[in-house]
């Protein structure tokens, strides 16, 4: 799927990510401080990998790997949809502590077209999802359909803040 860029201090706080950071910077400075920073890079994947299996999108072999130093996580295995592994990449970039996602999960369903690819939108201070259905759809009452996108990651259409990103289906 790719790389996705995200904004590091928006979203959900499921690890110290203050603390994975401060170990990087002293990893970086110090080199016995190394086996600090692997601690927290994998208590930061283990929390991310169970947030994901939470969501119950299916995906099967799932590995996720988090770098401290570049604030990134790099996720693979099998989604069974393009739309679950575009969720993948939500569930890991709408977390505090996290810049950007490589995806590297394969599908395996491809029945969608290119033409059913979601659009990602960055959540912006006032917006609401009857803007952005308006904004993208031309209909401000479209905005169950952004809801519904992003479920289980969102629990109500009134709860989104500036910095999230979220999925707009074609």
């Amino acid at each position: 799927m790719g790389f996705f860029n995200f904004i590091q201090d928006a979203g959900q706080k499921l690890f110290g990510h203050k603390e994975l950071a401060a170990a990087a910077t002293e990893a970086a400075d110090d080199a016995s401080a190394q086996s600090n920073l692997d601690e927290a890079c994998n208590r930061a994947s283990a929390a991310i990998c169970n947030y994901i299996e939470q969501q119950n999108l299916g995906i099967e072999a799932l590995v996720v790997t988090v770098d401290g130093p570049s604030s990134s996580v790099t996720v693979e295995g099998i989604a069974p949809t393009r739309e679950a592994s575009e969720k993948v990449t939500l569930c890991c970039g709408n977390v505090a502590g996290i810049s950007s996602v490589n995806n590297l999960l394969s599908v395996a369903s491809e029945e969608e077209s290119s033409e059913d690819e979601a659009q990602y939108h960055d959540v912006e201070r006032g917006d609401t999802l009857s803007a952005i259905a308006k904004t993208y759809y031309g209909n401000a009452n479209a905005y169950m359909k952004i809801f519904k996108a992003n479920e289980p990651m969102l629990s109500h259409p009134d709860k989104i803040y500036p910095g999230q990103k979220l999925r707009i289906p074609a």
